[in-house]
């Protein structure tokens, strides 16, 4: 399997089955870890689906969603681990709202690449924190499948996810190991700033 291509697909795999809307539901009939990651594939797929939207404008409808499904608060602490502490409260909020930006503008630039492919959960069990994995598999009919897991976690009665994991690489530890290396010799405002000099160059190449 061409690694640069499946690398590409799978961000654009995932940029849609992340991305895609969830109607919100009441307390008592909010759907479970499974039936958000469900809606989430069938919507997402439907999006990249349409012939009649541009790449732009596919990109635009998915990211204009990633708020709905994604915990960012709980994100951004997991990726920078012990390092949040060094970030005042101004700074943390900064932070993940550029973070924010970044990963949507990240993974939603090679949608292009979607192929036609399908996706199906095949599992989901519970992990620490009462947080859920579900698991799911992109079907591709010229290549291996490509394996999806998500982590989920409540927050005021919705399940949010909080971490993808594709064929074992977690999006949390890789971007952990980044911001790591960036803030051992960087202030906490310098990596707010390189996020946002790279978010500027992706816009400018998308």
């Amino acid at each position: 399997m061409n690694h640069r291509r499946s690398c590409r697909l799978v961000a654009a795999c995932a940029a849609a089955l992340l991305a895609a809307a969830v109607p919100v539901a009441s307390a008592a009939s909010a759907p479970g870890p499974r039936e958000v990651v469900q809606s989430v594939i069938d919507q997402g797929l439907a999006i990249l689906q349409r012939e009649d939207l541009s790449v732009a404008q596919k990109r635009d409808q998915l990211q204009s969603m990633v708020e709905q499904h994604f915990d960012f608060e709980t994100l951004s602490k997991l990726v920078l681990a012990q390092n949040w502490r060094k970030l005042s409260k101004e700074q943390r909020a900064a932070f993940t709202e550029v973070f924010k930006t970044h990963l949507a503008l990240t993974y939603s630039k090679n949608i292009a690449e979607y192929d036609n492919e399908k996706a199906v959960i095949v599992g989901e069990h519970e992990e620490a924190r009462g947080d859920r994995t579900v698991k799911s598999k992109i079907l591709r009919t010229s290549a291996e499948d490509v394996f999806v897991n998500y982590r989920l976690r409540q927050r005021d009665g919705t399940w949010m996810m909080i971490d993808v994991v594709v064929e074992g690489v977690s999006l949390v530890s890789n971007w952990r190991a980044q911001f790591r290396e960036v803030l051992g010799n960087k202030s906490p405002e310098r990596l707010i700033e390189l996020l946002q000099e790279k978010n500027e160059k992706l816009r400018q190449e998308t």
